[in-house]
């Protein structure tokens, strides 16, 4: 998967959610050479917090933290906060399909379907249809996001069937998510930087070293 010669994009709803889920690997194609994108679906403020001046701090600090992973470009759906549930499901698939269609992905990474947070279920809704078979798309891998997928009380829970080796990258995911200034909380908060490596520690250990992040294959085509 890090050959150096793939475009990979990351999906996330919320601005915050790509590095939370997928920072370190994010990190590691970069530093093996591939393209990587980013898509935040929605604006991330406006609902809920009624405050409309902090929509281009959150962009600027989605874009500090592509910056920080290596990735090339951030995507900004704009659609609005916490209403995903709530708009037609085709204009979630169009956003998610422009992009697609713009760069023209390898591997895509999104949330899981075991999560408390209907935009978040929304994006994984849309992510399948736009990367259906016939899309180009080669791999299709699902994040869990902390205080939301592990929030989630489903029977068949977040089953991760890959495991990223990111101990090199643990620290620039860290620093990567500290652009998010309004996003971070104190310990013992799933959103903070101790907690961040306490997770990467947990799944490093799951699955035979010092750290990683954890996915779900939901597709693959080889």
């Amino acid at each position: 998967m890090f050959e150096g010669d793939n475009t990979v994009l990351v999906i996330g709803a919320h601005p915050d959610d790509e590095v939370l889920g997928a920072g370190g690997t994010i990190a590691k194609h970069a530093n093996s050479g591939d393209d990587v994108h980013i898509l935040i679906v929605t604006e991330g403020t406006t609902h809920q917090y009624g405050d409309t001046e902090l929509i281009e701090e959150k962009k600027k600090q989605a874009k500090l933290c592509a910056d920080t992973l290596g990735a090339s470009t951030v995507h900004f759906g704009d659609l609005p906060d916490m209403k995903l549930d709530q708009i037609p499901h085709v204009e979630v698939n169009s956003v998610i399909e422009g992009v697609c269609c713009e760069v023209n992905p390898d591997i895509v990474y999104t949330h899981s379907r075991r999560e408390v947070n209907l935009d978040h279920l929304a994006v994984h809704e849309s992510t399948v249809v736009a990367t259906r078979p016939g899309s180009g798309v080669s791999t299709v891998l699902t994040y869990e996001t902390p205080s939301s997928t592990d929030f989630a009380t489903d029977i068949d829970g977040f089953n991760p069937t890959l495991f990223t080796e990111i101990e090199e990258y643990l620290d620039v995911k860290t620093d990567a998510f500290n652009c998010y200034e309004t996003e971070v909380r104190e310990y013992p908060h799933p959103r903070s930087t101790e907690s961040i490596r306490s997770i990467a520690k947990a799944r490093g250990a799951a699955s035979g070293c010092r750290a990683a992040e954890a996915f779900d294959i939901l597709r693959a085509y080889r």
